[in-house]
């Protein structure tokens, strides 16, 4: 570690804002200093999107989806996740 960080008291956000933008951390910080962290408690964030599917497939999907016990929805994202790789 370098010098000492003292972080003020503030009185709002905007303070605060004020105050990490006009450091630079690396005056107080080495890449040494830093531990790993995990949070495995978090969850993606989600965004609602509009997807045009026809009649048959959305049916199918659902028809599935029901067979093994999952929201469709669900099953839906699980495919996208193949399919891009992600596993």
């Amino acid at each position: 570690m370098k010098k000492k960080l003292v972080i003020p008291k503030f009185k709002n956000e905007d303070e605060e804002r004020d105050f990490w933008t006009k450091i630079d951390v690396t005056d107080y910080f080495n890449a040494n200093d830093f531990e790993k962290a995990s949070f495995p408690n978090l969850k993606p964030t989600s965004r609602s999107i509009s997807i045009r599917l026809p009649i048959y497939l959305l049916t199918r999907l659902k028809e599935k989806a029901n067979a093994i016990n999952v929201p469709y929805q669900s099953l839906i994202k699980g495919y996208i996740n193949q399919g891009l790789n992600f596993n």
